[in-house]
C-alpha cells in the first residue's frame, strides 16, 4: 500500500500555480520522475514551469496555431524562447480531444465521441482533463515515452491547478493512458 497526500484547492486557476509545481517537484523527486508535462497558453505557466523543474525534461504544450483566432497562436515569442533557454520542449498540435470531431461540433452542433471523453474526464475538474490531453499530445510526438511515468501539470482557468502522476499512452492507444495519482486539483 502507498500513501501519498493529494491537496485540494478551494478555487480554481492561476492563483495555485506556485503551490501545484512545488507539490508536483516534491513528488517527482520522491518518484525519481524525470519527465514533466505541462499545459501553458501564453506561456508564463510553462516558464515558471522550467524553472521549478531544473534538470528534468519539461515538455510545454500550447494550444494549437487558429485555437483563438485565425492563424493565431498564443504562445508569445518571448515565453517561447524563454522555455527553451531554460531547457524546455515547447509542443504545439492539435488537441487530442477536439480534433475533427471539433469542426463537427462548430459546424453541426453535434457531439462526438472525443466530446464525450473530454467532457467525462471534466468530471474530475478541468484540470484533469488538460493533464490528460497534453500528455497524449506529447506522447504522439514522441516527446514522452509510454514505458516511463510522468506527472503532468493542467489548469483550468489559466495557470496550473491539477498535476497528477500518469502512465502515458498515444492517443491510438487512449485506454492504456492511467492516472496513477491525483497529487493536486481544485475541490469542485
Amino acid at each position: 500500500m502507498t500513501e501519498v497526500m493529494a491537496t485540494y484547492f478551494d478555487e480554481t486557476g492561476a492563483g495555485n500555480t506556485e503551490a501545484t509545481l512545488e507539490i508536483a517537484r516534491k513528488r517527482a523527486g520522491e518518484l525519481g520522475i524525470k519527465t514533466i508535462v505541462v499545459a501553458t497558453t501564453s506561456g508564463s505557466t510553462g516558464v515558471k514551469a522550467t524553472d521549478v523543474f531544473k534538470g528534468c525534461k519539461v515538455v510545454a504544450v500550447t494550444h494549437f496555431t487558429g485555437f483563438a483566432e485565425p492563424n493565431g497562436q498564443q504562445l508569445t515569442e518571448k515565453n517561447r524562447k524563454r522555455i527553451e533557454e531554460n531547457g524546455g520542449i515547447v509542443h504545439t498540435a492539435s488537441h487530442a480531444f477536439t480534433g475533427i470531431g471539433g469542426a463537427m461540433r462548430a459546424k453541426w452542433d453535434t457531439y462526438q465521441v472525443d466530446d464525450l471523453v473530454a467532457n467525462t474526464l471534466r468530471i474530475f475538474g478541468q484540470g484533469t482533463k488538460v493533464a490528460c490531453e497534453v500528455t497524449l499530445m506529447a506522447t504522439d510526438a514522441g516527446l514522452v515515452r509510454t514505458d516511463e511515468e510522468v506527472i503532468s501539470i493542467g489548469g483550468s482557468s489559466g495557470g496550473a491547478d491539477t498535476a497528477l502522476v500518469l502512465q502515458p499512452a498515444n492517443l491510438r492507444n487512449f485506454f492504456d493512458l492511467k492516472v496513477k495519482e491525483v497529487l493536486c486539483k481544485p475541490r469542485l
